[in-house]
């Protein structure tokens, strides 16, 4: 009966281990004025806070990813989505996040749905890949 118990509590355990490696990517956004890659307050604070939550997690990945609306030529919204991405990679550095566990890209142009601030982000994903 005790063996049972064991593997039961093995068994919970190994369960659990394997949801928390499944668990989805944490999300965190930072919104850009048209053809700007300045950070505002804002912005500073999300990235803040997702710096926080990378120093949490050690064994994540961040991926940072920089869109634009479509507004302009396609190799100007590459340009300014690749700015965007570094200016929030950079950050991230800044608050203590260590520069091997950054990807970095600039994604170019994106459609909205209801206005084109919602292009104008980058997106920065925490995970396991």
């Amino acid at each position: 009966m005790r063996r049972l118990g064991v593997f039961a509590l093995m068994f919970c355990l190994s369960t659990a281990l394997a949801h928390a490696a499944d668990a989805p990517a944490q999300k965190f956004v930072v919104f850009f004025q048209q053809w700007s890659a300045a950070l505002d307050d804002s912005g500073q604070s999300v990235i803040s806070q997702a710096a926080d939550y990378v120093k949490a997690h050690p064994g994540n990945v961040v991926h940072v990813n920089g869109f634009a609306d479509p507004t302009g030529s396609k190799r100007a919204n590459e340009l300014v989505t690749d700015l965007r991405a570094q200016m929030v990679a950079e950050q991230l550095q800044t608050d203590g996040v260590d520069p091997k566990r950054i990807r970095q890209r600039g994604r170019g142009s994106v459609q909205f749905a209801l206005s084109s601030q919602e292009s104008r982000r980058v997106e920065i994903s925490i995970g396991r890949h």
